[in-house]
Protein backbone atom coordinates (compact mmCIF):
# COMPACT_ATOMS: atom_id res chain seq x y z
CA UNK A 1 0.00 0.00 0.00
CA UNK A 2 1.69 3.60 -0.98
CA UNK A 3 1.58 6.12 1.67
CA UNK A 4 0.04 9.15 1.41
CA UNK A 5 2.47 11.78 3.07
CA UNK A 6 4.07 14.04 0.01
CA UNK A 7 7.80 13.85 -0.13
CA UNK A 8 7.99 17.17 0.49
CA UNK A 9 6.81 16.79 4.20
CA UNK A 10 10.18 15.50 4.95
CA UNK A 11 12.24 18.90 4.67
CA UNK A 12 9.98 19.24 8.13
CA UNK A 13 11.78 16.52 10.12
CA UNK A 14 14.57 18.87 12.24
CA UNK A 15 16.51 16.15 11.95
CA UNK A 16 17.45 16.53 8.60
CA UNK A 17 18.20 20.06 8.91
CA UNK A 18 20.50 19.58 11.67
CA UNK A 19 22.24 16.17 10.50
CA UNK A 20 22.73 18.43 6.98
CA UNK A 21 23.41 21.79 8.97
CA UNK A 22 25.98 20.48 10.91
CA UNK A 23 28.21 18.19 8.63
CA UNK A 24 28.28 21.14 5.82
CA UNK A 25 28.62 23.85 8.37
CA UNK A 26 31.94 21.66 9.62
CA UNK A 27 33.05 21.61 6.13
CA UNK A 28 32.92 24.85 5.00
CA UNK A 29 34.80 26.18 8.61
CA UNK A 30 37.33 23.71 7.96
CA UNK A 31 37.89 24.46 4.12
CA UNK A 32 38.19 28.15 5.16
CA UNK A 33 40.67 27.67 7.74
CA UNK A 34 42.89 25.19 5.77
CA UNK A 35 42.91 27.39 2.84
CA UNK A 36 42.57 30.82 4.36
CA UNK A 37 44.15 29.98 7.38
CA UNK A 38 47.53 28.90 5.99
CA UNK A 39 47.63 31.91 3.63
CA UNK A 40 46.81 34.58 5.04
CA UNK A 41 49.89 35.93 6.44
CA UNK A 42 53.20 33.98 5.12
CA UNK A 43 55.15 36.90 5.94
CA UNK A 44 54.57 36.80 9.53
CA UNK A 45 54.77 33.04 10.04
CA UNK A 46 58.26 32.55 7.70
CA UNK A 47 60.54 30.89 9.72
CA UNK A 48 64.35 29.94 8.82
CA UNK A 49 63.73 30.37 4.87
CA UNK A 50 66.69 28.90 3.50
CA UNK A 51 68.69 31.28 1.66
CA UNK A 52 71.91 30.87 0.20
CA UNK A 53 74.99 33.42 0.88
CA UNK A 54 78.16 33.26 -1.07
CA UNK A 55 81.43 35.20 -0.78
CA UNK A 56 83.87 35.24 -3.70
CA UNK A 57 85.28 38.04 -2.99
CA UNK A 58 89.08 37.95 -3.54
CA UNK A 59 89.74 40.97 -1.56
CA UNK A 60 92.32 43.83 -2.18
CA UNK A 61 95.51 45.58 -0.52
CA UNK A 62 94.85 48.73 0.78
CA UNK A 63 97.45 50.92 1.96
CA UNK A 64 99.51 47.57 2.37
CA UNK A 65 96.76 45.89 4.15
CA UNK A 66 94.71 43.05 2.80
CA UNK A 67 90.95 44.28 2.94
CA UNK A 68 88.02 41.94 2.24
CA UNK A 69 85.40 43.67 2.45
CA UNK A 70 83.41 40.49 1.31
CA UNK A 71 83.63 39.10 4.23
CA UNK A 72 82.54 41.61 6.49
CA UNK A 73 79.34 41.87 4.45
CA UNK A 74 78.82 38.23 4.89
CA UNK A 75 79.04 37.87 8.65
CA UNK A 76 77.22 41.39 9.13
CA UNK A 77 74.12 39.85 6.97
CA UNK A 78 74.65 36.56 8.77
CA UNK A 79 74.17 38.42 12.66
CA UNK A 80 72.22 41.09 11.86
CA UNK A 81 68.85 41.14 13.44
CA UNK A 82 66.59 42.75 11.35
CA UNK A 83 64.83 39.88 10.03
CA UNK A 84 64.97 37.74 13.30
CA UNK A 85 64.89 33.89 12.33
CA UNK A 86 62.26 35.01 9.12
CA UNK A 87 65.88 33.89 6.91
CA UNK A 88 68.15 31.01 7.67
CA UNK A 89 71.26 32.64 5.92
CA UNK A 90 73.48 29.54 4.68
CA UNK A 91 77.04 30.64 3.75
CA UNK A 92 78.47 27.98 1.36
CA UNK A 93 80.80 28.72 -1.83
CA UNK A 94 79.69 29.32 -5.24
CA UNK A 95 79.65 25.41 -6.23
CA UNK A 96 77.47 24.05 -3.66
CA UNK A 97 74.85 27.30 -3.60
CA UNK A 98 74.57 26.07 -7.38
CA UNK A 99 73.82 22.64 -6.25
CA UNK A 100 71.49 23.18 -3.53
CA UNK A 101 69.48 25.75 -6.34
CA UNK A 102 69.06 23.10 -8.78
CA UNK A 103 67.87 20.41 -5.76
CA UNK A 104 64.94 23.37 -4.38
CA UNK A 105 67.23 23.40 -1.62
CA UNK A 106 67.22 27.17 -1.63
CA UNK A 107 64.73 29.65 -2.24
CA UNK A 108 67.50 32.13 -3.43
CA UNK A 109 70.93 33.27 -2.56
CA UNK A 110 73.25 36.47 -2.56
CA UNK A 111 76.67 36.57 -4.05
CA UNK A 112 79.56 38.96 -3.14
CA UNK A 113 81.53 39.18 -6.49
CA UNK A 114 84.92 38.13 -6.78
CA UNK A 115 86.32 41.93 -7.32
CA UNK A 116 84.07 43.47 -4.69
CA UNK A 117 86.64 45.15 -2.72
CA UNK A 118 88.78 46.32 -5.25
CA UNK A 119 86.05 47.72 -7.35
CA UNK A 120 84.75 50.12 -3.77
CA UNK A 121 88.35 50.68 -3.22
CA UNK A 122 89.10 51.77 -6.44
CA UNK A 123 86.02 54.60 -5.75
CA UNK A 124 87.94 55.92 -3.25
CA UNK A 125 90.79 56.51 -5.12
CA UNK A 126 93.49 53.78 -3.10
CA UNK A 127 94.03 52.08 -5.79
CA UNK A 128 95.03 52.63 -9.82
CA UNK A 129 93.82 49.67 -10.54
CA UNK A 130 92.06 51.71 -13.46
CA UNK A 131 88.81 53.06 -13.86
CA UNK A 132 86.24 52.76 -11.50
CA UNK A 133 83.68 50.26 -11.62
CA UNK A 134 80.79 50.26 -9.57
CA UNK A 135 80.45 46.90 -8.14
CA UNK A 136 77.47 44.56 -7.81
CA UNK A 137 75.76 42.42 -5.55
CA UNK A 138 73.71 39.85 -7.12
CA UNK A 139 70.74 38.58 -5.96
CA UNK A 140 69.56 35.27 -7.42
CA UNK A 141 66.01 33.88 -7.35
CA UNK A 142 64.46 30.47 -7.40
CA UNK A 143 60.72 29.91 -9.04
CA UNK A 144 61.54 25.93 -9.60
CA UNK A 145 61.23 26.12 -5.33
CA UNK A 146 57.92 27.90 -5.75
CA UNK A 147 56.91 31.72 -6.69
CA UNK A 148 56.27 32.59 -3.19
CA UNK A 149 59.17 31.46 -1.57
CA UNK A 150 61.44 33.25 -4.13
CA UNK A 151 59.37 36.00 -3.99
CA UNK A 152 59.85 36.26 -0.06
CA UNK A 153 63.46 35.17 -0.27
CA UNK A 154 63.98 37.97 -3.33
CA UNK A 155 62.82 40.38 -0.88
CA UNK A 156 64.72 39.80 2.34
CA UNK A 157 67.37 39.31 0.13
CA UNK A 158 67.84 42.49 -1.93
CA UNK A 159 66.93 44.32 1.58
CA UNK A 160 70.12 42.65 3.18
CA UNK A 161 71.56 43.72 0.10
CA UNK A 162 70.80 47.27 -0.23
CA UNK A 163 71.95 47.43 3.98
CA UNK A 164 74.91 45.97 3.10
CA UNK A 165 75.74 48.46 0.73
CA UNK A 166 74.69 51.32 2.65
CA UNK A 167 76.62 50.12 5.66
CA UNK A 168 79.81 49.86 3.62
CA UNK A 169 79.42 53.22 2.17
CA UNK A 170 79.32 54.66 5.86
CA UNK A 171 82.50 53.06 7.04
CA UNK A 172 83.66 54.12 3.96
CA UNK A 173 82.64 58.01 4.18
CA UNK A 174 83.43 57.87 8.26
CA UNK A 175 87.25 56.75 7.27
CA UNK A 176 88.33 58.72 4.38
CA UNK A 177 88.05 62.17 4.87
CA UNK A 178 90.38 63.86 3.21
CA UNK A 179 90.43 61.97 0.15
CA UNK A 180 86.62 62.70 -0.51
CA UNK A 181 87.19 66.44 -0.12
CA UNK A 182 89.45 65.77 -3.32
CA UNK A 183 86.79 63.34 -5.34
CA UNK A 184 83.95 64.76 -7.68
CA UNK A 185 80.34 65.45 -6.18
CA UNK A 186 78.79 62.66 -8.22
CA UNK A 187 81.92 60.35 -6.59
CA UNK A 188 80.94 61.20 -2.94
CA UNK A 189 77.26 60.54 -3.58
CA UNK A 190 78.14 57.09 -5.27
CA UNK A 191 80.78 56.00 -2.64
CA UNK A 192 77.56 56.56 0.20
CA UNK A 193 75.82 53.93 -1.49
CA UNK A 194 78.82 52.13 -3.73
CA UNK A 195 77.03 48.71 -4.86
CA UNK A 196 74.58 48.06 -6.93
CA UNK A 197 72.03 45.04 -6.60
CA UNK A 198 70.83 42.83 -9.15
CA UNK A 199 68.43 40.35 -9.61
CA UNK A 200 68.85 37.25 -11.51
CA UNK A 201 67.24 33.30 -12.24
CA UNK A 202 69.39 31.19 -9.83
CA UNK A 203 68.27 28.12 -12.26
CA UNK A 204 66.20 29.03 -14.91
CA UNK A 205 63.06 26.84 -15.95
CA UNK A 206 62.29 26.14 -19.47
CA UNK A 207 59.00 28.07 -21.31
CA UNK A 208 56.35 26.13 -20.39
CA UNK A 209 56.93 25.18 -16.49
CA UNK A 210 54.26 27.68 -15.78
CA UNK A 211 56.78 29.95 -13.67
CA UNK A 212 57.33 26.78 -11.51
CA UNK A 213 53.97 25.53 -10.71
CA UNK A 214 53.69 22.80 -13.04
CA UNK A 215 55.26 20.62 -10.70
CA UNK A 216 52.25 21.66 -8.45
CA UNK A 217 49.36 21.62 -10.72
CA UNK A 218 50.14 17.73 -12.02
CA UNK A 219 50.92 16.28 -8.77
CA UNK A 220 47.20 17.87 -7.83
CA UNK A 221 46.01 16.01 -10.86
CA UNK A 222 47.39 13.23 -9.57
CA UNK A 223 45.58 13.34 -6.70
CA UNK A 224 42.74 14.06 -7.56
CA UNK A 225 42.35 11.44 -10.39
CA UNK A 226 43.23 8.92 -7.51
CA UNK A 227 40.29 10.04 -5.43
CA UNK A 228 37.74 10.41 -7.51
CA UNK A 229 38.20 7.34 -9.01
CA UNK A 230 38.45 5.59 -5.59
CA UNK A 231 34.47 6.86 -5.11
CA UNK A 232 33.72 5.88 -8.88
CA UNK A 233 35.80 2.27 -8.50
CA UNK A 234 33.76 1.86 -4.85
CA UNK A 235 30.79 2.33 -6.45
CA UNK A 236 31.22 0.49 -9.35
CA UNK A 237 32.18 -2.59 -7.41
CA UNK A 238 29.27 -2.79 -5.04
CA UNK A 239 27.24 -2.91 -8.01
CA UNK A 240 28.49 -5.42 -9.46
CA UNK A 241 28.69 -7.30 -6.06
CA UNK A 242 24.83 -6.58 -6.11
CA UNK A 243 25.05 -4.66 -2.94
CA UNK A 244 23.87 -1.10 -5.09
CA UNK A 245 21.69 -0.22 -7.49
CA UNK A 246 22.89 1.98 -10.15
CA UNK A 247 21.57 4.80 -12.05
CA UNK A 248 22.06 5.80 -15.51
CA UNK A 249 20.02 8.92 -15.99
CA UNK A 250 16.33 7.15 -16.02
CA UNK A 251 17.37 4.05 -15.74
CA UNK A 252 17.79 1.55 -12.53
CA UNK A 253 19.96 -1.10 -13.07
CA UNK A 254 20.43 -4.03 -10.06
CA UNK A 255 22.64 -7.07 -10.11
CA UNK A 256 22.11 -10.00 -8.04
CA UNK A 257 23.36 -9.86 -4.97
CA UNK A 258 27.16 -11.60 -4.93
CA UNK A 259 28.16 -11.71 -0.84
CA UNK A 260 31.33 -10.64 0.12
CA UNK A 261 33.10 -9.78 3.04
CA UNK A 262 34.43 -5.99 3.95
CA UNK A 263 37.98 -7.38 3.43
CA UNK A 264 37.01 -9.12 0.25
CA UNK A 265 35.65 -6.00 -1.24
CA UNK A 266 38.32 -3.90 -0.46
CA UNK A 267 40.47 -5.89 -1.86
CA UNK A 268 38.69 -6.63 -4.99
CA UNK A 269 38.70 -2.59 -5.47
CA UNK A 270 41.95 -2.01 -5.01
CA UNK A 271 43.08 -4.53 -7.35
CA UNK A 272 40.83 -2.44 -9.91
CA UNK A 273 42.72 0.56 -8.76
CA UNK A 274 45.81 -0.68 -9.65
CA UNK A 275 44.80 -1.96 -12.76
CA UNK A 276 43.47 1.09 -14.12
CA UNK A 277 46.16 3.47 -12.77
CA UNK A 278 48.41 2.28 -15.80
CA UNK A 279 45.49 3.42 -17.97
CA UNK A 280 45.35 7.02 -15.96
CA UNK A 281 48.89 7.64 -15.59
CA UNK A 282 49.26 7.18 -19.24
CA UNK A 283 46.55 9.55 -19.82
CA UNK A 284 47.89 12.49 -17.51
CA UNK A 285 51.00 12.03 -18.81
CA UNK A 286 49.88 12.10 -22.27
CA UNK A 287 47.36 15.11 -21.89
CA UNK A 288 50.02 17.32 -20.26
CA UNK A 289 53.37 16.63 -22.00
CA UNK A 290 51.33 15.28 -25.34
CA UNK A 291 48.79 17.97 -25.71
CA UNK A 292 49.21 20.50 -23.41
CA UNK A 293 53.20 20.89 -23.89
CA UNK A 294 54.12 21.04 -20.60
CA UNK A 295 58.22 20.42 -20.21
CA UNK A 296 59.17 17.27 -18.84
CA UNK A 297 62.28 15.01 -19.05
CA UNK A 298 62.65 11.41 -17.67
CA UNK A 299 59.54 10.33 -19.19
CA UNK A 300 59.41 6.68 -18.36
CA UNK A 301 60.08 7.93 -14.92
CA UNK A 302 57.63 10.34 -14.94
CA UNK A 303 55.00 7.43 -15.79
CA UNK A 304 55.73 4.99 -13.31
CA UNK A 305 56.04 8.16 -10.66
CA UNK A 306 52.53 9.01 -11.82
CA UNK A 307 51.02 6.09 -12.15
CA UNK A 308 52.13 4.72 -8.62
CA UNK A 309 50.96 8.03 -7.29
CA UNK A 310 47.73 7.64 -8.31
CA UNK A 311 47.29 3.97 -7.26
CA UNK A 312 48.44 5.22 -3.73
CA UNK A 313 45.87 8.08 -3.55
CA UNK A 314 43.24 5.75 -4.74
CA UNK A 315 43.86 2.88 -2.18
CA UNK A 316 44.13 5.22 0.44
CA UNK A 317 40.89 6.74 -0.95
CA UNK A 318 39.53 3.60 -1.35
CA UNK A 319 40.29 2.33 2.15
CA UNK A 320 38.64 5.50 4.09
CA UNK A 321 35.47 4.73 1.70
CA UNK A 322 35.43 0.91 3.45
CA UNK A 323 36.21 2.24 7.26
CA UNK A 324 33.84 5.52 7.10
CA UNK A 325 30.94 4.36 4.55
CA UNK A 326 28.92 7.44 3.83
CA UNK A 327 30.87 9.82 5.68
CA UNK A 328 34.20 8.42 3.67
CA UNK A 329 33.78 10.70 1.19
CA UNK A 330 33.79 14.13 3.40
CA UNK A 331 36.82 12.53 5.19
CA UNK A 332 39.13 11.67 1.70
CA UNK A 333 37.99 15.27 0.44
CA UNK A 334 40.06 16.87 3.86
CA UNK A 335 42.58 14.42 3.30
CA UNK A 336 43.43 14.48 -0.01
CA UNK A 337 42.63 18.42 -1.12
CA UNK A 338 41.39 20.38 2.28
CA UNK A 339 44.54 19.84 4.45
CA UNK A 340 46.79 18.62 1.41
CA UNK A 341 46.63 21.82 -0.84
CA UNK A 342 47.80 24.55 1.60
CA UNK A 343 50.58 22.45 3.28
CA UNK A 344 51.96 21.06 -0.11
CA UNK A 345 55.03 23.60 -0.06
CA UNK A 346 54.22 24.78 -3.23
CA UNK A 347 52.19 27.87 -3.44
CA UNK A 348 52.97 28.68 -0.06
CA UNK A 349 56.53 27.53 1.81
CA UNK A 350 56.64 25.18 4.71
CA UNK A 351 59.15 27.37 5.90
CA UNK A 352 56.06 30.49 5.76
CA UNK A 353 53.45 28.05 6.63
CA UNK A 354 51.80 28.21 10.87
CA UNK A 355 53.20 25.45 13.06
CA UNK A 356 50.22 23.03 12.76
CA UNK A 357 50.19 23.24 8.76
CA UNK A 358 54.12 22.90 8.89
CA UNK A 359 53.34 19.67 10.94
CA UNK A 360 50.29 18.74 8.32
CA UNK A 361 52.77 18.97 5.67
CA UNK A 362 55.50 16.17 7.13
CA UNK A 363 53.01 13.10 5.44
CA UNK A 364 49.77 15.30 3.62
CA UNK A 365 50.51 13.21 0.49
CA UNK A 366 50.19 16.43 -1.82
CA UNK A 367 53.58 17.34 -0.45
CA UNK A 368 54.74 14.28 -0.49
CA UNK A 369 53.78 13.45 -4.35
CA UNK A 370 54.93 17.57 -5.97
CA UNK A 371 58.43 16.85 -4.28
CA UNK A 372 58.91 13.60 -6.71
CA UNK A 373 57.42 15.74 -9.44
CA UNK A 374 59.52 18.58 -8.84
CA UNK A 375 62.28 16.70 -8.81
CA UNK A 376 61.80 15.17 -12.09
CA UNK A 377 60.55 18.06 -14.38
CA UNK A 378 63.07 20.53 -12.91
CA UNK A 379 66.02 18.91 -11.15
CA UNK A 380 67.03 16.50 -13.27
CA UNK A 381 65.64 13.55 -10.87
CA UNK A 382 67.76 14.12 -8.00
CA UNK A 383 66.94 11.62 -5.15
CA UNK A 384 67.82 14.63 -2.84
CA UNK A 385 65.44 17.35 -4.52
CA UNK A 386 62.68 15.29 -3.30
CA UNK A 387 62.38 11.83 -5.52
CA UNK A 388 63.68 9.68 -2.58
CA UNK A 389 61.49 11.33 0.14
CA UNK A 390 58.51 10.99 -2.59
CA UNK A 391 59.05 7.23 -3.43
CA UNK A 392 59.04 6.48 0.60
CA UNK A 393 56.44 8.44 1.46
CA UNK A 394 54.55 7.06 -0.96
CA UNK A 395 55.57 3.64 0.18
CA UNK A 396 54.78 4.09 3.55
CA UNK A 397 51.46 5.60 2.62
CA UNK A 398 50.69 2.31 0.79
CA UNK A 399 51.55 0.33 3.91
CA UNK A 400 48.99 2.23 6.39
CA UNK A 401 46.54 2.22 4.14
CA UNK A 402 46.52 -1.40 4.15
CA UNK A 403 47.17 -1.99 7.71
CA UNK A 404 44.39 0.50 8.23
CA UNK A 405 41.79 -0.98 6.14
CA UNK A 406 42.42 -4.27 6.26
CA UNK A 407 42.42 -4.38 9.26
CA UNK A 408 39.48 -2.41 10.75
CA UNK A 409 37.71 -3.91 8.00
CA UNK A 410 38.62 -7.37 9.59
CA UNK A 411 37.53 -6.88 12.87
CA UNK A 412 34.18 -5.40 11.58
CA UNK A 413 33.76 -8.76 9.48
CA UNK A 414 34.67 -10.67 12.92
CA UNK A 415 32.45 -8.85 14.79
CA UNK A 416 29.49 -9.66 12.12
CA UNK A 417 29.21 -6.51 10.88
CA UNK A 418 27.98 -7.16 7.65
CA UNK A 419 26.82 -4.94 4.87
CA UNK A 420 23.77 -6.89 4.39
CA UNK A 421 23.08 -9.63 7.37
CA UNK A 422 23.00 -12.81 6.92
CA UNK A 423 19.73 -14.57 7.06
CA UNK A 424 18.59 -16.70 9.65
CA UNK A 425 18.50 -19.94 8.88
CA UNK A 426 15.11 -21.20 9.14
CA UNK A 427 13.90 -23.27 12.11
CA UNK A 428 13.72 -27.33 11.67
CA UNK A 429 10.44 -28.35 12.76
CA UNK A 430 10.22 -31.64 14.97
CA UNK A 431 8.76 -34.68 12.99
CA UNK A 432 5.33 -36.40 13.96
CA UNK A 433 5.62 -39.12 16.39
Amino acid sequence: MSSSIHPFRVLRAKPLWIANGVITGVLALLFAVFYVGANIDPVDHMTKLPVGLVNADKGAAVDGKQVDLGARITESIKKSTASGDKIDWQVMGEKDMKEQLGEGKLYGALVVPADFTSSITALTGTTTTGAPARPTLTVLTNQSAGSLGSGLARTATTQAAENASLQVGKELTAGNGARQAKLPGAARVLLADPAAVTVEDGHPLDSHSGLGLTAFYYALTLVVVGMLSANVISGQVDHALGYTHNDMGPLRLHRPLIRATRVQTLAISSTLMVGLSLLMGTLVMGGAVGVMGMDASHLPLLWLYSVCAIAVCGIGALTLLAVFGTPGMLVVTLVFIGMAVPTSGATTPIEALPGFYRFLAEFEPLRQITGGIRSILYYDAQGDAGLTRGWVMMAAGLVAAALFGFGVLGWYDRKGLHRIPVEAAPEKTAAPA
